[in-house]
């Protein structure tokens, strides 16, 4: 049995894995999938560790998978850095640098120009963050939608005003998992970051941003393979 721990991304809570968790445990897994105090501005990187760190208290942590989404890629390697943890799967996840000002990952990755040419070859213009329901929620059906969208939280910039703190990403086997429909990262430019930041090459799932949400089954599905692959 392994302890999963599911870290959230930007302006979320830990509802979003509510599909997940079940399908995990049903394969005998416990979970951990705390909230990030991601409406509190006086919380950055050093508390969202915190949170979920604390959240690991009365678990076994002898095996633990780390599985973060978007935002949550800056929060899980600092985990790695004070529990023991043999496997990180970053799902659709921003991957940092060393030293990096976070709020400059977004002009670092060449993030607008790679959504400027996505629009160019679907024919579209880009989708900004002010029609949230496009960006993230297109492919999920009308009533998961309607839910999701009551547990949208504020997300605070202070983590973004911040410096990544390590000096290289940890020691620790490392998946990302990249979305083929993803709006807001999209496929090929995940690709590169993935090559480039981390020197690995992505597996791959259909679907949007949220794929915890829009495929539950299959993301639960995907995570067993890679936590199978790396224990071998």
């Amino acid at each position: 049995m392994s302890t999963y721990v599911l870290i959230h991304g930007a302006g979320s809570d830990a509802w979003y894995w509510h599909l997940v968790d079940p399908e995990l445990r049903a394969r005998g897994h416990d979970v951990v999938a705390p909230d990030l105090p991601c409406d509190d501005d006086a919380a950055g990187l050093r508390e969202y560790t915190d949170a979920v760190v604390d959240a690991l208290a009365g678990h076994d942590t002898s095996d633990v998978v780390v599985v973060a989404q978007s935002l949550g890629g800056f929060t899980a390697p600092l985990v790695c850095e004070r529990v023991p943890v043999p496997l990180v799967i970053l799902v659709a996840a921003m991957v940092p640098r060393p030293g990096e000002l976070l709020g400059d990952w977004w002009e670092n990755t060449g993030w607008e120009q790679a959504r400027r040419e996505e629009a160019e070859r679907n024919g579209t213009a880009p989708i900004g963050f002010d029609d949230i329901e496009a960006l993230f929620f297109h492919d999920l059906p009308p009533d998961l939608k309607a839910e999701a969208m009551h547990h949208e939280r504020n997300q605070s910039g202070t983590p973004m005003g911040e410096r990544w703190p390590l000096a290289r990403w940890p020691d620790v086997r490392t998946r990302v998992l990249l979305c083929r429909d993803d709006r807001l990262f999209p496929a090929h430019f995940q690709r590169r970051v993935a090559e480039e930041r981390l020197g690995i090459t992505p597996d791959e799932i259909d679907g949007g941003h949220l794929p915890a949400l829009s495929r539950p089954n299959e993301l639960a599905d995907v995570l067993e393979r890679l936590r199978v692959a790396a224990s071998h």
